[in-house]
Parts: C-alpha cells; sequence; structure tokens
C-alpha cells in the first residue's frame, strides 16, 4: 500500500512573517536569521528572498504583523477609554512578543500598517473633540506608550551580592536617603516584589490621559510662535 507524500504548503509572504514571529518568540530577534527561518519553513533560504528583500525588511513586516493584530476598542466607548484599550492591548501584544520593543526602537520607517495604529489613537483623541493643536501634543507626550512601553532612563536590575549588599544599602542610606525612602516603602507594600512595571505603565498613560481631559475643558491651546526656549 503506497502513501501519497504530504503536499507542501506554498511559501508566501504571510506564512514568512507568521513563522518568524514564532521563531523570534522562541529565540528573540538574535536568534532569527534567514537561514534559520528557512529551516523552520523547509526551504532554502534563497526561496525566502521572494518574499522579504532583507532581514530588515523582514523585521519590519513581522512588526506589522504584530500591530496589525491589536485589538480595537469597541465603538461608542469615551475617547479616554478608547485610547486606553489601543495603548494597553499594545503592550499586551509586547508580553506575547518580548522581541517587538527592541524592533520597534530600532525602526526607521513607518509602513502604512504603523501609521494606521498611529492615526487610530489620534482619531479617538480628536473625536473625542480634543483639536488637532492639542491631540499633536499628546501623541508627543504619549511617545512610545502608544506602542506598549515607555523607556526608562537607567535599568533597574540589582547590583549587589549577599556580599556587598549590607555596605551598598548603608552607603545608599546616607548619600541616597530619598531613593532609599521610596523604595523601601514600595518594597512594603507589595511584599518585596517591588515595582510592578505593567501598573506604573497604565499609571502613567491615565495620567496623561486625564491631563489632556482637562486641558481640552479649559480651551487650552499652543503658543503660536513656540520656540526652544518657549517656557
Amino acid at each position: 500500500m503506497s502513501t501519497e507524500p504530504t503536499p507542501r504548503l506554498p511559501l508566501d509572504r504571510g506564512r514568512v512573517l507568521a513563522a518568524a514571529v514564532r521563531l523570534a518568540d522562541q529565540k528573540g530577534l538574535d536568534g532569527l536569521s534567514m537561514r534559520s527561518l528557512a529551516g523552520e519553513l523547509g526551504v532554502v533560504p534563497m526561496a525566502l528572498y521572494k518574499h522579504v528583500a532583507s532581514k530588515d525588511a523582514l523585521v519590519a513586516g513581522m512588526i506589522d504583523t504584530v500591530v496589525a493584530g491589536y485589538p480595537a476598542p469597541e465603538p461608542g466607548l469615551d475617547w479616554r477609554e478608547s485610547a486606553r484599550f489601543r495603548i494597553l492591548g499594545a503592550r499586551d501584544a509586547l508580553v506575547l512578543h518580548p522581541w517587538l520593543r527592541s524592533a520597534i526602537e530600532a525602526s526607521r520607517h513607518r509602513t502604512p500598517t504603523v501609521l494606521a495604529h498611529m492615526d487610530a489613537v489620534a482619531g479617538d483623541l480628536l473625536g473625542g473633540g480634543l483639536s488637532a493643536d492639542l491631540t499633536h501634543h499628546a501623541m508627543h507626550a504619549l511617545g512610545h506608550r502608544i506602542w506598549g512601553f515607555s523607556p526608562e532612563a537607567f535599568d533597574d536590575a540589582a547590583t549587589s551580592t549577599p556580599e556587598n549588599s549590607a555596605e551598598l544599602e548603608r552607603v545608599a542610606r546616607e548619600r541616597f536617603p530619598h531613593i532609599v525612602a521610596i523604595t523601601l516603602d514600595s518594597l512594603e507594600r507589595t511584599g518585596g516584589a517591588g515595582c510592578d512595571s505593567h501598573y506604573e505603565f497604565a499609571f502613567t498613560l491615565d495620567l496623561l490621559l486625564d491631563a489632556f481631559a482637562r486641558l481640552h475643558a479649559s480651551g487650552w491651546a499652543s503658543p503660536r510662535t513656540a520656540g526652544p526656549s518657549s517656557r
């Protein structure tokens, strides 16, 4: 009894990008190459170049694939809730795809898919009655938050060891008492867990959205001749 070989699915751009996303989810962007992706798909590397011109083009397409899947808010929501839903949905995508943040930060091109998400967030604000002027400044204030993250000035990673932690704590209490005070308070309130990055993100997002609402209600407008030294 003979068996027919299982037909191979035809290769197309969507299949290439979906496989690249899966591979990056497992191995990160450093573990993704045209060769490793070709192996994942069971094709020779040259077959991929019919669908993506380079690794940069591949990563841009992967960003588009994830961004296109961001959840959309239900119609009729308040503009703040609608914008909040989109932005927190973008943050959820970062949890599913840890490579996405670095890919977005390194990207220098705004594809139609990327522009569509930006347009949707701006549309929420404009739809709530905010002026184009205030919406322009609000988008700058939101910055990377529309993609679900907010760059921090420094890494929070601990550098102490059991051998030197007591001495570091003593020096910190003497030289940086205010930082120590808020750190110890946070540790006490959270049972030693420290900062919850997701809560901190939502906290700042809500502050910004509420601020935009107050500015809108007050009839705020930007100065017409604002320059580098405007205060």
